[in-house]
């Protein structure tokens, strides 16, 4: 790996870092044919294969534009939330992307999802622009939108790219769980609750293994 390139990528946090090299790898997984993709229904693959349940957040699609724009657009947020509100807590944002991973498992039978990776990628964008309410971003340099409009600006381009409805739906259906997530966050635990619950932090153990205590 190039220095550059390296020192970029060891300046990642964590957890964005982890998912990225697991991502980029299971997709040249699939270019150099080391694992398959499925052509059928996600949950009877599981049975006979239970390694899916863990592949299916990590693969992209072949590499080509639309793989390049979900890639770097889950990287960018990813890395953004991570660094802002989970700064110095990878066991909770760890946590919240394994509880929303659970979630679109729970929905992939009722939407026919094969793939729950950029479902899962939309969640820490919904997040960080509920996070960052005022913060104006710029799309391509053509406009200029704040930060709540953005994982629905981002949808409909992908919609564009991939040429169907379908690839919007699954994106739509991480922004949903992504706007669960932040809710038990930062509307059910503080305004209700006031105080964390299990849904809002990590527990001591996944703590201690993070290296969080």
């Amino acid at each position: 790996m190039p220095v550059g390139l390296e020192a970029w990528f060891t300046q990642i946090p964590p957890v964005t870092r982890t998912w990225l090299a697991l991502s980029v790898l299971t997709s040249v997984a699939v270019v150099i044919r080391l694992h398959t993709v499925p052509s059928s229904y996600l949950w009877s693959l599981i049975l006979l294969q239970p390694w899916r349940v863990f592949t299916t957040f990590f693969y992209f699609g072949t590499i080509s534009l639309d793989f390049v724009f979900h890639l770097f657009f889950f990287m960018r947020y990813s890395r953004m939330l991570e660094e802002s509100s989970f700064a110095n807590r990878k066991a909770d944002y760890f946590w919240l992307l394994f509880l929303s991973s659970l979630m679109l498992l729970g929905l992939s039978p009722l939407f026919n999802l094969p793939f729950l990776s950029s479902p899962l990628a939309y969640v820490p964008i919904y997040f960080w622009s509920r996070r960052h309410p005022s913060t104006p971003i710029s799309l391509f340099g053509l406009l200029t939108i704040t930060a709540p409009y953005l994982p629905f600006a981002l949808v409909a381009f992908s919609w564009v790219l991939s040429g169907t409805w379908r690839a919007a739906a699954s994106d739509l259906i991480g922004c949903a769980v992504g706007h669960v997530g932040w809710f038990i966050r930062d509307v059910w635990t503080r305004e209700m609750i006031g105080g964390p619950t299990i849904f809002s932090e990590a527990p001591e153990p996944l703590k201690r293994l993070f290296g969080d205590l």
